[in-house]
């Protein structure tokens, strides 16, 4: 069977069109929601689900996913109560997941069993927020042979050979920071954009998906004039701050990135 990341991608190709990719923090504002928004999402058109997995020191995170994983964590939220929400996701639906994490929480599980255990509930992808590709080389442990994408993070800072490195290790697809910083809302859509995706573009044959920044529709559509995917997670995790004890949170949620994938197929 195709990972579930691939076929997404081949599928949306075939017929001319761009992935909405959606994150949310795992647990936030509990796991029941998480498990719901997941389902709700796939049916709003939701191309592919990142995961994070809440950390007490989310560093690469702006206020917005930092207070998310706080509030998670608060709520109770454990590596295997993630693992567990995302086997009962894979109950109802096939939308791929990738989830989201630091190494921390991914050495105090053991990293080998995390990647057994993260296939076997049905995760497609990771994307390791602070394991340079170097690391890979010098540590065996750390290039554990799953059928896990590895998906990679590029930044508007990333030297053309480092580029390059970047996407020689990476699967699944390639993750460009489209901004300097760290994550939250952006009023407008930062001017290399073309000129860097076609930068990454020349050096590997992997989609492309942008994020940081994209909070509308008309970010949405301006990057998917250059890219594969495009990833909306701050201005989501706003709106789940802000209805988290609304018991019509999903439904809400759900009406908010509608538009958001309608803009990406487009």
């Amino acid at each position: 069977m195709p990972n579930r990341i691939d076929q997404k991608f081949a599928d949306l190709r075939a017929t001319g069109k761009k992935a909405l990719i959606a994150y949310i923090s795992a647990g936030d504002p509990n796991l029941d929601a998480t498990r719901e928004l997941a389902w709700a999402f796939e049916k709003a058109g939701v191309d592919l689900l990142e995961l994070g997995v809440p950390f007490s020191d989310p560093l690469a995170d702006g206020v917005v996913n930092q207070l998310a994983a706080s509030r998670a964590l608060e709520a109770g939220t454990t590596v295997p109560g993630v693992l567990k929400t995302v086997r009962e996701i894979r109950e109802r639906s096939q939308l791929p997941i990738v989830l989201y994490t630091y190494m921390n929480p991914i050495y105090r599980y053991g990293f080998e069993a995390f990647h057994r255990d993260a296939e076997a509930a049905g995760v497609d992808g990771l994307l390791i927020l602070d394991l340079p590709p170097d690391e890979d080389a010098q540590n065996a442990e750390l290039s554990q042979q799953t059928s896990l994408k590895r998906i990679r993070l590029i930044a508007p800072t990333t030297p053309e050979k480092r580029i390059a490195q970047l996407t020689n290790g990476a699967s699944g697809f390639i993750y460009y920071v489209s901004r300097e910083g760290v994550t939250g809302e952006r009023t407008e859509i930062a001017s290399s954009l073309p000129e860097r995706v076609a930068a990454i573009r020349a050096t590997t044959s992997l989609p492309i998906a942008v994020g940081f920044g994209i909070s509308n529709p008309d970010h949405v559509r301006q990057v998917a004039q250059h890219a594969d995917a495009v990833v909306v997670g701050s201005a989501i995790v706003k709106q789940i701050g802000e209805f988290g004890k609304d018991p019509t949170l999903v439904p809400k949620l759900a009406a908010f990135v509608q538009p958001l994938a309608e803009a990406a197929h487009a």
